[in-house]
């Protein structure tokens, strides 16, 4: 990690450069609408458990999908099974013609996808810089040697790395904090920071587990706003999120799950209107029965 100093970053970056360094992030070989992730048929079970029950949507590059559902529905399962924090029982993941399944999480961080948490995961004792670089750090190709001999090459990623990483801080409006703690953060900033990290590894699929969690109604205005501004930048979203408001303010589509089971997959009005999402939120029959 450099020693230069963050603030000195902020100041020596032109409005071009935070352009020129957040542009670098796009995936600009890809075509909107067409299918980039594809689960078909995903089981998970954890003993007698059914966590996912043979569940398929697509989502498509360039669109914000939102996935909801009642606590417990297995949103974050689904998130899991596509990072490959768990292998599905059975059925399949193909993302950019790629099976994930036997994929390695590492491998699958390099196919392109990128991930936050509901509880957030910074490196609280580094700065916010640094926890960007270290996502900036999954694209790198020097070698442990090459870092230790402190090689041109290594010199050349190490001052990329802190360009870009001082872009993506900009670019979620957290710059003038950069060389802050991540403890220190408000918590509104560590969730940018997070996301800011994740767009560090170069993601086409960017997958946001409640971002939103916590946030005051202004705060998550802001946040609706960064997550179109992300998508416009060439990312597609994947959102798990409990507020219904910016869910419906945010996604193209939607898809929703209850225990396990996909019960419902449309537009966010159709969404609205289904009677089964409804009974699954409110907890009567879809029928209206008593």
């Amino acid at each position: 990690m450099s020693t230069t100093d963050p603030q000195h970053q902020v100041a020596g970056l032109s409005g071009q450069d935070v352009t020129e360094a957040v542009e670098q992030h796009r995936d600009i070989a890809t075509q909107v609408g067409e299918v980039l992730m594809s689960m078909q048929e995903v089981t998970l079970r954890f003993g007698g458990l059914m966590a996912l029950d043979a569940v398929s949507f697509d989502i498509k590059r360039g669109e914000i999908l939102g996935l909801i559902g009642p606590n417990g529905a297995g949103k974050t399962t689904c998130f899991n099974a596509m990072t490959g924090v768990y292998k599905p029982t059975s059925g399949s993941i193909t993302f950019d013609g790629t099976a994930l399944t036997r994929q390695r999480r590492y491998q699958i961080t390099r196919l392109g996808i990128a991930r936050t948490f509901q509880n957030i995961r910074l490196f609280g004792e580094m700065t916010a810089l640094e926890n960007v670089v270290v996502g900036l750090d999954a694209r790198h190709r020097t070698s442990v040697p090459g870092a230790l001999a402190r090689t041109p090459r290594h010199f050349r990623e190490e001052r990329s790395a802190i360009e870009q990483a001082m872009a993506l801080l900009a670019f979620v409006g957290i710059a003038d904090r950069a060389a802050d703690k991540a403890r220190n953060l408000p918590y509104g900033y560590q969730r940018r920071l997070e996301i800011a990290r994740a767009l560090g590894t170069e993601p086409k699929l960017l997958c946001l587990d409640e971002p939103a969690a916590g946030f005051n109604p202004a705060e998550k205005d802001e946040l609706m706003g960064l997550i179109r501004q992300i998508r416009d930048e060439g990312y597609t979203v994947l959102l798990i999120e409990h507020d219904m408001r910016l869910v419906m303010g945010v996604t193209d589509r939607i898809v929703v799950l209850e225990f396990g089971h996909k019960i419902a997959e449309g537009l966010p009005e159709e969404i609205r209107n289904n009677p089964a999402v409804v009974a699954a939120y409110l907890g009567v029959p879809d029928d209206g029965a008593a």
